[in-house]
């Protein structure tokens, strides 16, 4: 199962193997590795884009080095929460992140989430991939919607980064311009 993002340049492949538990996301961005990077471990950023529009974002515990740790909580319109944490097994600086993912909703199905930071020459490729625990427990995460949450996660971070409109981080700092 494959599915492009069609109104994005750089599409988001999402595939899931009809056999295997597990989700690979590819993406492109137009900044170099160690924005991108920055702004996957960086909890000013990570707040500005993780998830959909239509949440808002409470970061409550965010370490993003090997053997950290993380909390955070999405919220809905209504006031319904969506609480997440795990535990950042290695952080490589611009290269890669590998983490546990865990939604309190279903505490007992932890996925093993490894993204890789390639560097295309002053652009990102970020390709992710989630280890769950059955076929079913993948199956579960496709039907929840997540991949509206990270098409839409992932434009929100072509936007902080500064996308084509050449505004957003500065490659220099790291902040926003």
């Amino acid at each position: 199962m494959s599915t492009p993002d069609k109104h994005h340049r750089n599409e988001t492949q999402i595939v899931a193997e009809p056999d295997l538990p597990s989700i690979l996301i590819t993406r492109e961005f137009e900044a170099p590795p160690e924005l991108v990077f920055r702004a996957y471990t960086d909890p000013d950023l990570v707040v500005q884009w993780l998830g959909p529009r239509r949440l808002t974002m409470r970061i409550d515990q965010y370490d993003a080095r090997s053997g950290g740790s993380y909390r955070y909580v999405h919220r809905d319109e209504d006031g319904t929460e969506y609480g997440f944490h795990g535990v950042f097994h290695e952080v490589r600086p611009d290269e890669r992140i590998v983490q546990t993912f865990t939604y309190d909703g279903f505490p007992d199905s932890v996925s093993l989430e490894t993204a890789v930071f390639e560097d295309l020459g002053g652009r990102t490729r970020v390709t992710s991939k989630s280890l769950m625990d059955s076929v079913e427990a993948r199956d579960s995460m496709l039907k929840s919607g997540m991949d509206h949450g990270v098409r839409e996660g992932y434009e929100r971070l072509d936007e902080l980064l500064g996308g084509q409109q050449g505004n957003g981080l500065d490659p220099h700092t790291g902040t926003g311009s």
